[in-house]
């Protein structure tokens, strides 16, 4: 059975997932991977194929053909968690048929629900947490021999920095590289210091050396990859700082003026100064941030530990707005209808949302999750029929925001990068801008990864469509 034959519940379930390609076809055995969650579960599934590769795997896009299943999870939602739990079982169903079928659960999900997959549900053979991927051979071996295997074990030393990606479902032309792996900011709504761990950040030389080999490989563009990126930090063995962020954001900038680097995610309270003076010194670094708000209440944002207030927050979308210019993209998370969350509360997310006037929003309810100090400590007492509510006036806002924001571009020309073709024709590419924002325009005589000049002549909410003008037009 391949994606084309899947039923339509399925296929819904497959939404929010990245399905492997056959990016290695010289292993015996055929390893299949979906990936749900944030993009650090996508870097991650590339090392797991990078790992497997080494032991005899290789990637198949059809999971009829696998002898080996692993669904890289993510546990920052309950929906998240449902959508997983419904794909299992129609795996389960497959290995009905197909006996000799392996499947394993990876990522935050593993972490946190640990035997529960293997003891209670049966419905895995494996069970593997973000820390423990180099483990995977020898897991993998052990059921095999007709065991089931489990390591969830948190390392605070482990970063895979020596292991090259296995590119998995690439258009060529853009990558993900991880900088860091955990997270040491306890928000009390978030599940993921305790799914992987404390932070720690990779040798930067590591990282500029993988940045050099996409490059020479032909990708043109790189997102640098952490739960808090400004969080990064290679020190000695004393302790001190040798490289921070803003100077490693410069190291890869340096590489190549034809590179594009992006980075994701920022924190507001650590995003400093000097990190946005290197975004404006180097036009190849995209003129796009990514800062998570959560709430545009005070109040909230203390129940969550955020660690910032309302006017932390403001105050750093207006230096990011003077140094880099009105132009410059800002997406944002937000969370409706936390712990105690009031009426008034949600007016001030709101009216922060039309203070700033976000490019692009990230919009969920809230979702209790267990084991958080939100699930402790706090009463989600807010209905859902509250949290649908609020949640959708957000999302109204957004796609009106998203709008006016689209609109300021119309009859101006951006340096865009092709990426692949528009979903609608493959009469017309798809690419983007440096603020992050989506471009459509004919195809012409163009070629996938090149940068064209493009005139921004239509738009709405999502997109943006354009012709394609002459470099030496736009000089002039």
């Amino acid at each position: 059975m391949n994606k084309a034959e899947l039923s339509k519940e399925e296929l819904a379930n497959l939404d929010e997932a990245q399905i492997s390609t056959n990016e290695n076809s010289t292993g015996k055995r055929k390893l299949y991977i979906e990936s749900y969650g944030c993009q650090m579960n996508f870097a991650d599934s590339e090392i797991v194929a990078s790992i497997l590769r080494n032991d005899g795997f290789s990637t198949t896009s059809d999971q009829s053909e696998a002898e080996l299943i692993l669904i890289n999870t993510c546990a920052i939602r309950d929906n998240a968690e449902q959508k997983v739990r419904k794909r299992l079982q129609a795996l389960n169903a497959l290995k009905r048929t197909k006996p000799e079928l392996k499947i394993g659960v990876l990522g935050c999900m593993a972490e946190r629900l640990k035997q529960k997959f293997l003891e209670e549900e049966k419905m895995v053979d494996l069970v593997v947490g973000p820390d423990a991927y180099r483990d995977l051979p020898k897991l993998v071996a052990e059921v095999d021999e007709g065991h089931k295997a489990v390591n969830v074990f948190l390392s605070r030393e482990e970063t895979y920095a020596d292991i090259s990606p296995v590119r998995l479902g690439t258009n060529g032309v853009s990558a993900f590289i991880s900088i860091m792996r955990g997270c040491d900011n306890m928000c009390s709504f978030c599940v993921v210091p305790y799914t992987r761990g404390r932070e720690r950040s990779r040798e930067p030389k590591t990282i500029v050396a993988e940045a050099i080999d996409l490059f020479e490989k032909g990708y043109r563009e790189v997102t640098l990859l952490g739960q808090n990126v400004d969080s990064f930090r290679w020190k000695n063995e004393s302790g001190e700082v040798l490289t921070n962020f803003a100077q490693l954001l410069e190291m890869v900038a340096q590489i190549s003026p034809e590179m594009r680097v992006r980075f994701s995610t920022s924190h507001p309270k650590d995003i400093t100064d000097d990190v946005i003076y290197t975004i404006k010194k180097y036009d190849n670094i995209c003129n796009y941030l990514h800062l998570p708000a959560q709430s545009g209440s005070s109040r909230i944002l203390e129940l969550m530990n955020r660690t910032y207030d309302r006017e932390w927050y403001i105050g750093r979308i207006n230096k990011i707005r003077e140094i880099l210019g009105e132009e410059c993209g800002i997406s944002f998370d937000m969370i409706a209808g936390f712990c105690n969350e009031t009426d008034e509360d949600h007016q001030e997310t709101l009216s922060l949302m039309d203070l700033v006037k976000f490019d692009y929003g990230y919009m969920f309810s809230y979702s209790e999750r267990p084991g958080t100090p939100a699930a402790k400590k706090l009463k989600d007492d807010v209905s859902p029929e509250t949290k649908a509510r609020r949640l959708s006036e957000i999302i109204d806002k957004q796609r009106e925001h998203a709008l006016y924001r689209n609109q300021l571009t119309l009859g101006k020309t951006y340096k865009v990068l092709i990426d692949g073709f528009s979903k609608k024709s493959a009469d017309f590419y798809a690419g983007r801008t440096d603020q992050n924002k989506v471009v459509i325009f004919p195809k012409e005589n163009l070629k996938i990864g090149e940068y064209v000049w493009v005139q921004i002549n239509e738009c709405n909410s999502a997109t943006l469509k354009g012709e394609v003008v002459e470099e030496e037009l736009v000089k002039c």
